[in-house]
């Protein structure tokens, strides 16, 4: 088991290991460039490959994603009795609740961890995530913000229809278009390990102490949330397995950079993501052990 574990979180770990050293020695590292290629480009080709061929029925998918919009609902309305814990306004708190890093660490997780069969599950929690939080965590963080213009223009969005139509249709891709996203989607994930190493090596922290305080707060509860969630929309038992692991991810590095842009206390809300970041290589082995 041990093994098994660990052969789950060395590539995450080494992964986000090379961003980190990667900064730390000087080294530039496009990180805006590297993140609309990573969303606009590689993400909708990684949904495509990962979902044409999935077994997996369009009813599952849905359910998972409407149960990870139900989690994240939840989350938001226990930012409310959190914050007083915390001593912070609500507001700097909402999004660190609502959003985990489902992509840059939760799909390499769950790929690892359970196998190819599992991966079109792990899609549809990062997918959802992604659509609140540059929706309505975009609106939260702006004045100006449009959610309905942003969706237009998320090109994940578009490919979770051609892979559902695809799914419910019983469609096939052809031979070359399949290879093609197939070779695209492989640079997916590891520039979003590396990034995320890269994002963590630039945060500034100032309290370790709050980071981890929340930490202890979100991590069991998002996981209790998700399995009593799953439960009762009677997932199947590897969706709900994925949605626990998924929904209980350390903070997503995004979250740092909405507070940076509506300027809610940046400095805390980065060491939230760090000091989950780090926890998580302690308490998801422990989560996946339990689970598998």
């Amino acid at each position: 088991m041990l093994a098994q574990l660990f052969a789950v979180m060395a590539p995450v770990l080494i992964g986000a290991g090379l961003g980190f050293m990667w900064v730390r020695l000087g080294n530039d590292f496009p990180v805006p460039f590297v993140t609309k290629l990573v969303f606009n480009i590689g993400t909708p080709a990684l949904i495509l490959a990962s979902l044409s061929g999935a077994d997996i029925d369009a009813q599952s998918f849905s359910l998972t994603m409407l149960g990870t919009l139900l989690v994240i609902a939840a989350m938001a309305l226990a930012t409310f009795l959190t914050a007083p814990l915390l001593g912070k306004p609500w507001q700097v708190l909402l999004s660190p609740m609502m959003y985990p890093n489902t992509g840059n660490m939760g799909l390499p997780v769950v790929l690892y961890a359970f196998g190819q069969s599992a991966f079109a599950f792990a899609i549809a929690v990062m997918v959802t995530v992604s659509l609140v939080q540059f929706t309505f965590g975009i609106a939260m963080s702006s004045r100006s913000g449009r959610p309905v213009r942003t969706l237009a223009r998320t090109p994940a969005l578009y490919a979770i229809g051609i892979a559902l139509t695809l799914l419910l249709t019983d469609t096939d891709l052809p031979l070359w278009l399949d290879n093609t996203l197939e070779l695209i989607s492989g640079f997916t994930i590891p520039l979003m390990l590396i990034t995320l190493g890269v994002s963590l090596a630039n945060i500034r922290v100032s309290s370790l102490t709050g980071g981890l305080t929340f930490s202890l707060i979100r991590i069991p509860l998002a996981a209790l949330l998700a399995y009593a969630i799953g439960h009762m929309l009677d997932l199947p038992p590897l969706a709900q397995n994925i949605l626990v692991v998924q929904m209980s991810m350390p903070v997503a590095v995004f979250n740092y950079l909405f507070a940076q842009r509506s300027g809610r206390e940046p400095s805390y809300v980065a060491s939230l993501v760090f000091c989950s970041t780090l926890l998580a290589f302690i308490y998801l082995p422990l989560l996946l052990a339990f689970i598998l």
